[in-house]
């Protein structure tokens, strides 16, 4: 039943953006790119530094409060939605659904570490549009394709990550308790609300 729910969340999350991808998509200035990178940069700084210190056995380990998921799984899934979206962006089609799942990656904390590194790296290419094609719903085989572009995908990624680092969180706390930063895994909206809160 979990996984059927995690499942339909995902599915419910990706039909949603299709959705507003419908609308007109102003490209970002310079000033609000760099923001944008930023973030995903401090995301990917907080998961690396947090990887650093731990096991390669707690890496891999099954979590029970995970549903017996890995953190190694959660940072693989992390990385194949980027490197999707990296293949998309010279083939000018992105498809989330093609993902490697490739088990080194969720199994040796070292690769994961350099694909991390790698992918902070690339992001600094010029926006471009691109067609966001998928199959959205389990009993069906209809390939949808809708326009995006470049920069909404590094948007969605980068909520993406967030989600998947609450996650990581939690197996964190279980297998290697550890102090992390206030704002691991947690939405910038919610991070700023917890101020407004405590002022």
């Amino acid at each position: 039943m979990c996984v059927v729910m995690r499942y339909s969340y995902t599915k419910a999350c990706y039909l949603y953006r299709t959705i507003i991808n419908q609308q007109v998509i102003q490209p970002l200035n310079l000033k609000q790119y760099m923001h944008l990178q930023q973030a995903v940069d401090l995301a990917f700084s907080q998961l690396s530094d947090s990887l650093d210190r731990i096991t390669p056995e707690q890496y891999r380990a099954a979590c029970k409060n995970l549903s017996d998921a890995s953190i190694g799984q959660h940072v693989r899934h992390i990385i194949e939605m980027f490197r999707c979206l990296e293949k998309g962006y010279h083939s000018g089609v992105v498809n989330y659904e093609l993902r490697e799942r490739d088990p080194v990656m969720e199994t040796e904390k070292d690769v994961a570490l350099v694909h991390l590194r790698d992918i902070r790296k690339s992001l600094g290419k010029s926006d471009r549009e691109l067609i966001l094609e998928g199959v959205y719903m389990p009993d069906s085989v209809e390939t949808m394709q809708l326009r995006t572009n470049y920069h909404r995908e590094v948007v969605y990624n980068l909520e993406h990550t967030i989600h998947h680092m609450a996650l990581i969180r939690v197996g964190l706390k279980e297998l290697a308790p550890m102090d992390l930063p206030d704002g691991f895994g947690v939405a910038s909206s919610t991070v700023k609300h917890n101020k407004s809160c405590a002022q």
